[in-house]
C-alpha cells in the first residue's frame, strides 16, 4: 500500500526482534528498571526519551523483557504520564514551530503544504482518541489552544 502523503511503497522502518527473553548479560532486576523509569519520568523525560536513555547509559535493551511493562504502563501507574498522549503532544509541537516559521516567511508554501498535511494528521489522531475515550468527546484541535498545551509542557 502507498504512503498516505508521499506516494511511495516499501516497508516501514526496523523491528525488534521477536525474542521476549532479556538478555543473560543485562545485570538489572524488575525493580531496579521500573525506579530508573520512575527517577527519568520524574525529571520530565518523555516514554520515548526515557527507552533511549536506558538503552545507551544502563545497557537495558528492553524494558518490556525485563519488567513485562512497557514504559508508558509504568509511567501511568506511577501518575507520571502527561494528560494528553505522547504522539498528540509531538504532533502539536511540531504544528506550533511550524506556524511560528510561516509567521516570519509567509511565501513558503512548502511549509504551509507541510503544515495542513501536519494538521490533518493532528485531527485524525484526535478521532481516534475520541473514539477511544482517551480525550473527551468535546475536544478539538485549536492553533491557539496547541500553543497553550505545547508551552505548558
Amino acid at each position: 500500500m502507498a504512503r498516505m502523503h508521499a506516494r511511495k511503497r516499501g516497508k516501514h522502518g526496523s523491528k525488534k526482534p521477536p525474542v521476549k527473553v532479556p538478555p543473560k548479560w543485562v545485570r538489572y532486576k524488575q525493580e531496579e528498571v521500573e525506579k530508573l523509569v520512575i527517577k527519568l519520568a520524574k525529571e520530565g523525560h518523555s516514554s520515548a526519551m526515557i527507552g533511549l536513555i536506558l538503552r545507551d547509559q544502563f545497557g537495558i535493551p528492553d524494558v518490556k523483557a525485563i519488567t513485562g511493562k512497557s514504559i508508558s504502563q509504568i509511567m501511568k501507574e506511577n501518575d507520571l504520564y502527561p494528560s494528553y498522549p505522547e504522539d498528540l503532544l509531538n504532533l502539536m509541537k511540531r504544528a506550533v514551530n511550524l506556524r511560528e516559521h510561516l509567521e516570519k516567511h509567509k511565501k513558503d508554501k512548502h511549509s504551509k503544504r507541510g503544515l495542513e498535511l501536519l494538521e490533518s494528521k493532528i485531527r485524525r489522531l484526535v478521532k481516534y482518541y475520541k473514539r477511544e475515550g482517551v480525550l473527551p468527546a468535546d475536544w478539538s484541535y485549536d492553533p491557539e489552544k496547541a500553543k497553550l498545551i505545547v508551552q505548558r509542557r
